[in-house]
């Protein structure tokens, strides 16, 4: 008991403790904030992972359409409806569902 008001009256702890409070509570990078920004980060990391993923199946997908022609010719003609002259081309759409 002597001994907390001892520390009471001391200028370096109420100094530290004011310090404390004000660092973890009132500071523009708070402990709240922090843990937020961490939270942030994994959420960030996480997409980069996906996004660096999908980065490489693109990649290994281009350099199969580049390296064989048929398959780049059935690509084109699927994806952006190409066709050889002397060809014709249909497209049928499924009718949309009604409810």
């Amino acid at each position: 008991m002597i001994r907390i008001k001892r520390l009471s009256r001391n200028f370096y702890f109420i100094c530290s403790i004011l310090f404390l409070v004000w660092m973890l509570f009132f500071d523009s990078n708070d402990l709240f904030l922090q843990f937020q920004r961490s939270k942030k980060l994994n959420q960030l990391n996480a997409k980069k992972e996906f996004y660096t993923q999908k980065i490489m199946e693109v990649e290994t997908d281009r350099k199969e359409l580049l390296s064989d022609q048929e398959l780049l010719e059935k690509y084109a003609r699927e994806k952006y409806l190409m066709r050889k002259p002397s060809e014709d081309l249909y497209i049928v759409e499924a009718a949309p569902e009604k409810e």
